[in-house]
């Protein structure tokens, strides 16, 4: 399926706003605890995600089964990989938790392989793994053969969430019925109910003393990089296509190195770029557009 000038521009907005989530969580946790900003991420963007299946007509279901197919893949698509990667950045800069975190479509290829009859790995996915976990081992650094440094835990942690991330791709497949609305809305509305009382109880968000600057941080992070942000992701899911909207993988970490370096004054190593470039090398090669390119240039012209 080909993509318009409008999916692109689309897309574009998609990374920048997927992208912010990082800048928008390394702001955030400099005040509040990693579950309490989770915790306000959900409930707030399910605020917003209800007001939009309301309006759109659309009824919640009700049902055991449906409640806990929303538990699950609020667990697996929220509440476990937000925590993990705002408990990372607490140890990371942003930029490096976006880089990390584009290991997830690699993830989702070997839970895949494992989970499925027919979403085996091929040669060439295999070498875009092998290629991509390369990337992993150049960002984490030999220093990790001494022991892992806090920033190597906070690496592990932002890895994990992708592992989280790749079983909600794999399990919210049995959402393809629901409105894409009222799968947003239950998925938020069911990590928001595991993950307020886990904030109360953990973190005692009372006791923390944020500025303006960290309040409007999670606003903006739950109004833009959640609740907009689902709404668009799908939009352009519909109009060009899984394979197109997957290009955003390779767009967040740029759109989350450009506001880290010129906005949070974050400064990568060289190792970083040269970690980046493996990963996204491998996964070009696993959806298979680096192959494409690579013939298209060898192609003789007529």
């Amino acid at each position: 399926m080909s993509m318009s000038g409008r999916d692109w521009g689309l897309l574009i907005l998609l990374s920048l706003l997927w992208g912010g989530a990082f800048f928008f969580s390394k702001i955030a946790v400099g005040a509040i605890g990693p579950l309490t900003t989770a915790a306000c991420r959900v409930s707030l963007a399910a605020t917003v995600l209800l007001a939009v299946v309301r309006l759109g007509g659309h009824a919640m279901p009700t049902g055991a089964a449906a409640l806990g197919a929303f538990l699950v893949m609020g667990m697996l698509n929220n509440a476990i990989p937000f925590t993990l990667i705002f408990w990372g950045q607490t140890h990371i800069d942003s930029s490096l938790a976006a880089i990390l975190n584009a290991m997830t479509p690699v993830f989702a290829v070997l839970i895949a392989h494992a989970a499925t009859a027919d979403e085996k790995l091929t040669a060439a996915k295999g070498l875009g793994v092998v290629v991509a976990l390369a990337g992993v081992v150049v960002l984490i650094g030999p220093a990790a053969l001494g022991g892992l440094t806090a920033a190597g835990w906070g690496m592990l942690a932002v890895l994990a969430a992708g592992i989280s991330y790749a079983c909600a791709g794999l399990y919210g497949r049995r959402f393809k019925g629901l409105p894409v609305q009222v799968a947003a809305a239950g998925m938020l509305c069911a990590s928001s109910v595991v993950l307020i009382p886990a904030a109360v109880v953990v973190e005692r968000p009372w006791a923390f003393d944020p500025g303006a600057v960290h309040v409007a941080a999670v606003v903006g992070l739950a109004l833009l990089s959640t609740a907009l942000a689902y709404l668009l992701y799908f939009r352009i899911l519909q109009s060009a296509g899984a394979t197109n909207v997957a290009l955003v993988t390779f767009l967040i970490p740029v759109s989350a190195l450009a506001l880290g370096v010129l906005i949070l004054g974050e400064r990568l190593e060289p190792r970083a770029f040269g970690g980046m470039a493996l990963i996204f090398a491998g996964l070009g090669i696993i959806d298979g557009r680096l192959q494409g390119l690579v013939a298209r240039r060898l192609r003789p012209q007529r």
